[in-house]
């Protein structure tokens, strides 16, 4: 079993699911009482948010590049970002370091082709909408992407973080998330991916009958294979 390094923190209560993910999954996957190797590196969000918020992503991925140096030279054989907006950075910081950088976008594109979805949604933060990271990579398996309108994605961005990351869990908040996906579902979107690790504290697929890729299970699901391959 490979140790993996995960840089989590961003925010915590995702974080949380990603450890609960991948202690399960090893579990389910080999029985009895293996879990997996794993060194975590919580940062403090509030310093990423502004950095984030002031478009430094130059600032992000010096800050993330040291701390994959720092989780390789501890021991780790793969790096896990556990969030989707700072993959944006994911390529720089993947550069920095001599093991693997298990990308989220990939994870995610493997999961919608096998699926044999064409066209989807995505739904995360403001960053993660408009800078096309997703979009760019999701081309590559023969995926189209749309996203939401500006004012819908204004409405996601503060929903994530006013509410989500705080864990705030509003009814109203999660109505306007199914009327939102609707919508896109009448735009052509076979699919939506929440794109925010925060997202599916909110909405599971129970809450709609439109196929939902949860980006944070996928992700911890691609880590664990990782993890467990021969």
């Amino acid at each position: 079993m490979k140790t993996l390094g995960l840089i989590g923190g961003t925010t915590w209560p995702s974080t949380v699911d990603y450890y609960r993910y991948l202690n399960r999954l090893t579990g389910e996957r080999t029985g009895g009482a293996m879990y997996p190797r794993l060194i975590l590196y919580s940062v403090n969000f509030a310093e990423y948010k502004a950095l984030a918020d002031a478009y430094d992503w130059k600032g992000i991925a010096d800050r993330l590049s040291a701390i994959a140096v720092k989780l390789e030279t501890a021991g780790a054989e793969a790096l896990v970002l556990c969030a989707n907006t700072i993959h944006i950075v994911a390529d720089i910081v993947s550069e920095s370091v001599n093991i693997p950088l298990l990308n989220i976008v990939d994870a995610v594109g493997l999961a919608i082709k096998g699926r044999g979805v064409r066209r989807v949604a995505l739904l995360g933060t403001r960053y993660t909408m408009e800078n096309e990271f997703y979009q760019n990579k999701l081309l590559g398996y023969g995926i189209e992407t749309i996203v939401p309108k500006t004012d819908e994605r204004n409405f996601v961005h503060d929903s994530i973080f006013d509410e989500l990351v705080h864990e705030v869990l509003r009814d109203e908040t999660k109505q306007r998330y199914l009327e939102l996906m609707d919508d896109l579902r009448g735009r052509g979107a076979e699919a939506i991916i929440l794109g925010c690790t925060e997202i599916p504290l909110l909405i599971k697929q129970t809450d709609t009958d439109i196929p939902l890729f949860d980006s944070t299970l996928i992700h911890a699901t691609y880590a664990v294979d990782f993890a467990l391959a021969d």
